[in-house]
């Protein structure tokens, strides 16, 4: 029987990184190639536990680079591909929108094409999953859940660019008939996340007693998912789910922004031997940002019913878990803050 080599794409990322080392783990007789750019949030230290397995490769490149992307297919002959490599932030697809539609859009369409040509329509036992996000759903009001039938409303550039490749991963199923699979997620949160977004913006904040910003009035509700409970689920969509089809992931806690603020800041408090509410006087409240969706929240009955996942954990026992990872990780956090992990990828890779 032929050895199965799976390409997985931002595997040095948050997300990707606990789906490689999941997967790397539990399918010793299956080849894993990490595909990574090794941007600002892409980490190598966040694999280097598997870098030694016989069943794993590490390859630095550009999805964004058709010409790259045919020579890796070439040489290592994929039989599925896992595509978590994204711009993740709304805040900077604000900033910089072409950013966005460069890798989500063109650099999600380079790897259907090369896939595709490479399989050369011969999709027996072949698989392209695309992880998306639930923001490509836009904004939900005081009641009611996204399920995988709710139509497309992207409010933001980011958003936006996930739900063009979305659309592009469906066309190559209907067009070409290529086996495709596509899950979106709610927000994740865990060891390994870069530090831009709010849990771990926020913890590394309250320890270092600086300023929390809070967006608006604090009111606006999302649905957490611990990423070990994600990578459980792309694993399971991976090997079990059905092709065409679309699973929402979530993790079914819902919390405000304030609410969770306040918990993390009362965690925070006992975690550090502080009297209790000296964190929560760090909260301050800045001016919205534009087109910020007001509640998100993920009916994951579908992959539940179908598939039998489930999250395991609970989200005041994942977040006292996170917080944990980030106190005793104080290097981790420093290098990825510095930028200097960045400066010797690029002596390292230089060339390449």
């Amino acid at each position: 029987m032929k050895q199965k080599n799976i390409l997985i794409t931002g595997g040095a990322g948050f997300i990707g990184s606990h789906v490689v080392r999941l997967m790397v783990h539990k399918y010793p007789e299956t080849n894993f190639v990490n595909l990574d750019l090794l941007t600002y949030a892409g980490n190598l230290e966040n694999v280097a536990d598997v870098a030694g397995n016989p069943n794993y490769t590490f390859v630095r490149g550009d999805i964004r680079n058709a010409e790259f992307l045919k020579d890796l297919f070439e040489k290592y002959n994929f039989d599925g591909v896992i595509h978590l490599a994204a711009e993740s932030h709304v805040d900077r697809s604000i900033e910089n929108p072409l950013a966005f539609v460069e890798t989500n859009v063109l650099g999600t369409v380079n790897l259907l094409n090369t896939a595709r040509n490479w399989w050369q329509d011969d999709f027996d036992d072949k698989l392209f999953y695309h992880i998306s996000t639930d923001e490509v759903y836009g904004s939900l009001g005081k009641t009611g859940l996204f399920t995988e039938q709710t139509p497309y409303d992207p409010h933001s550039p980011y958003s936006a660019s996930k739900a063009a490749s979305d659309h592009f991963v469906r066309s190559y199923h209907n067009t070409y008939g290529m086996p495709t699979v596509i899950s979106n997620c709610s927000n994740n949160y865990g060891p390994n996340q870069f530090p831009e977004k709010l849990i771990p913006l926020f913890i590394n904040n309250i320890k270092n007693n600086k300023p929390l910003p809070v967006y608006g009035d604090g009111q606006y509700t999302r649905d957490w998912l611990y990423v070990l409970d994600h990578a459980r689920a792309i694993d399971t969509i991976f090997n079990h789910g059905k092709s065409g089809e679309t699973y929402n992931v979530g993790g079914f806690n819902e919390y405000t922004n304030i609410d969770l603020i306040h918990l993390l800041c009362d965690l925070m408090d006992d975690k550090l031997n502080r009297p209790a509410g000296t964190s929560r006087q760090l909260i301050t409240f800045v001016k919205d940002r534009p087109g910020h969706d007001k509640r998100y929240a993920i009916d994951a009955t579908k992959i539940k019913r179908e598939l039998g996942w489930q999250p395991s954990v609970n989200f005041e026992e994942g977040l006292s878990k996170t917080i944990d990872w980030y106190l005793q990780n104080e290097n981790w956090l420093k290098n990825v803050t510095s930028g200097d992990y960045q400066k010797y990828y690029d002596r390292m890779y230089a060339g390449r």
